[in-house]
């Protein structure tokens, strides 16, 4: 393109120029291409002859990303929770981008699908190793304060990590570990929603209610999730694997990509809030609850809520002992 840009300008300013075929050749084809949506080809190379240069900070919207941190108190170390938490969001947007370029491929092969998981997996193991930043980045006595500013917000309300459970696994596998051997098979999205997991999550510690963090998150999102919920039943991870060539299903490489996944999502990442939650939250005396509410002791530790994307390809053992011993060595290093 640069060399295209050159010799416009060059002819535009009544220079004389060689015509080499390469140059032809992208004419020509840049010709075809704007016939082909009833374009004028003059007016779009005039638009490049006069558009300015792109500089990086323009493209990535540097000041605009710098300004978006709006702390709610004096301590410098909520700067730090608050850019945290959006790099995560832009982490988290990352993998819904290749969750939805795979339900939406329509000749799914073995390779494109291994290709997109294991960026996934590549984006979650980025976060799960870089929140020692949330773990040991911030002096505790600031945060045991400023997040009394906080209330009653919490990670609890990323509406993009549901996205990317409900993109993973069929939805029953969402559904709490204590009401999903009543299912009968034939309940709806919206029946299945009532009984989601995390929402056992989001109570009151002392009555079992519903907290004010899960309200608002259910007003917000309830109606988008449920839509999603039924947008992905055919599209999600599992469905796209189930529509792969019996030789790619049985690929080792694969079964291993879905299972890293399955131990990244669910364990890795709810195991490295818990150890933040541990070094922030947990007393000799009593534990501090979180700033929503939530029962992080119960929802957290991944072999209580027993959440598994792909129960099929794991053994009996490994699903009946799901995530302890990560719990037990993360409880071990913090002694």
């Amino acid at each position: 393109m640069t060399l295209l840009l050159e010799s416009l300008y060059l002819l535009r300013q009544n220079k004389t120029m060689e015509i080499t075929p390469e140059l032809k050749e992208r004419l020509e084809k840049l010709q075809s291409k704007y016939e082909a949506l009833g374009q004028d080809l003059n007016s779009y190379l005039d638009g490049l002859l006069y558009a300015d240069t792109i500089k990086y900070w323009e493209y990535v919207e540097v000041d605009t990303l710098l300004s978006l941190q709006k702390p709610k108190t004096q301590f410098p170390d909520e700067k730090i929770f608050i850019m945290y938490h959006q790099i995560t969001e832009l982490y988290f947007n990352l993998a819904l981008h290749e969750f939805e370029q795979i339900g939406n491929h329509s000749a799914l092969t073995g390779k494109f699908f291994l290709d997109r998981l294991t960026r996934i997996n590549r984006y979650f193991e980025a976060l799960t190793h870089s929140f020692q930043i949330m773990i040991d980045g911030m002096e505790r006595e600031q945060f045991l304060q400023f997040r009394m500013s906080l209330l009653p917000a919490s990670g609890f309300q990323s509406a993009q990590y549901r996205k990317i459970e409900m993109y993973s696994t069929d939805f029953v596998n969402l559904v709490d570990k204590d009401f999903r051997d009543k299912l009968s098979g034939n309940e709806s999205i919206e029946e299945m929603f009532e009984h989601i997991y995390w929402k056992a999550g989001a109570t009151e510690l002392e009555t079992g209610k519903k907290t004010l963090t899960l309200v608002q998150f259910e007003e917000r999102y309830k109606e988008e999730f449920i839509a999603l919920g039924n947008q992905v039943k055919q599209k999600n991870l599992w469905q796209a694997y189930l529509r792969l060539q019996e030789t790619d299903q049985s690929n080792p490489a694969i079964i291993a990509a879905l299972k890293q996944n399955d131990v990244n999502v669910n364990i890795n990442w709810p195991l490295a809030h818990y150890k933040s939650a541990v070094r922030y939250l947990q007393m000799k005396s009593s534990d501090v609850p979180a700033t929503g509410g939530t029962n992080w002791q119960q929802y957290l530790p991944p072999r209580f809520q027993k959440r598994i994307f792909y129960p099929s390809i794991w053994s009996a053992d490994e699903v009946a002992n799901w995530g302890k011993a990560w719990v037990d060595k993360t409880l071990q290093e913090l002694r």
